[in-house]
């Protein structure tokens, strides 16, 4: 008697206790990431500044950003850093993963040694490739000792925008390549041997046996580095100052969010209007990843 009153007292509590659990991360969604996402939506319709509530505006702001030159060099700046980028965290990591692998003695050692960059902050990162880019950083002083003369890393427009691509591919390859790790190791060995059988060198198995095992994973890093790279502000931000760069030629899309939206005088509603069209690329980009991934499966 008392075993089946017990049950029917859970039986009550049952349907409220999954959201009573799920309560406090569904009230961190909403408080972090809900609301600002509908705010930014809204205030993207309107003239908001930092300290004036703003009226809505329609489509003003939108159309605002067919006018704006300095849109249109973070939007190429932007979609620059995802083709530099993401094809080399999709297969750098990957053939890093292959290196580290095998369990030989020491290597323990150099699998955290590559992912020391990961855990270390980018703003130390940053600030020590400037320190080694500048014109009287190490690596300038070094091409300077061998007759080829001092380049400007972070002067030039373009050679800034690639140092600030290696720093991101070099800082991501430890993250990748755990991933690539964990995806190595459920590829069945009998394939490899099978492979090797039949004649297959290193690079045929790793073309017909690792890539095809992998390839989802290769899907999932290429979708995670593209909206990344397209959402870079911290490496350019560094590395070409709050400028973005001589002219402010090296300006990408958030940096320019950053500079519009915020101050005292900030523009609210057309920074807003300028991350909608952040996220909206950024989902675009996942799609075409999965669709070329879907494509190629057909």
């Amino acid at each position: 008697m008392a075993s089946s009153t017990a049950v029917s007292r859970v039986r009550r509590q049952l349907p409220a206790s999954p959201w009573l659990l799920a309560a406090p991360g569904l009230l961190v969604t909403g408080a972090f990431i809900l609301y600002p996402f509908v705010s930014t939506l809204v205030n993207a319709f309107t003239d908001r500044r930092t300290l004036i509530p703003g009226r809505f505006v329609g489509l003003a702001n939108f159309r605002e950003l067919l006018h704006d030159d300095m849109f249109w060099t973070g939007l190429r700046n932007s979609t620059l850093y995802v083709l530099g980028v993401v094809p080399a965290l999709v297969v750098l990591p990957l053939l890093l993963a292959l290196l580290v692998q095998k369990n030989i003695p020491g290597i323990t050692f150099f699998r955290s040694a590559f992912y020391t960059p990961v855990v270390a902050s980018i703003v130390v990162v940053g600030l020590i490739w400037v320190w080694l880019l500048d014109e009287r950083g190490l690596i300038n002083s070094l091409l300077e000792t061998i007759g080829v003369g001092r380049v400007g890393f972070l002067s030039d427009q373009w050679l800034l925008l690639i140092s600030a691509m290696a720093v991101t591919v070099w800082k991501g390859l430890g993250y990748y390549m755990i991933i690539y790790l964990a995806a190595l190791g459920n590829v069945p060995r009998e394939l490899h041997e099978a492979a090797a059988v039949d004649g297959a060198g290193a690079v045929r198995r790793f073309r017909t046996v690792t890539v095809p095992a992998v390839r989802s994973t290769m899907v999932l890093v290429g979708a995670l580095s593209s909206v990344a790279a397209f959402k870079v502000f911290s490496e350019v931000y560094l590395m070409a100052g709050p400028s973005g760069g001589p002219a402010g030629e090296d300006t990408t899309l958030v940096m320019l969010v950053q500079r519009t939206g915020t101050g005292l005088t900030g523009r609210v509603g057309y920074a807003s209007a300028l991350s909608v069209v952040v996220f909206v690329v950024t989902v675009v980009l996942m799609l075409l990843v999965l669709r070329a991934d879907r494509r190629e499966r057909t």
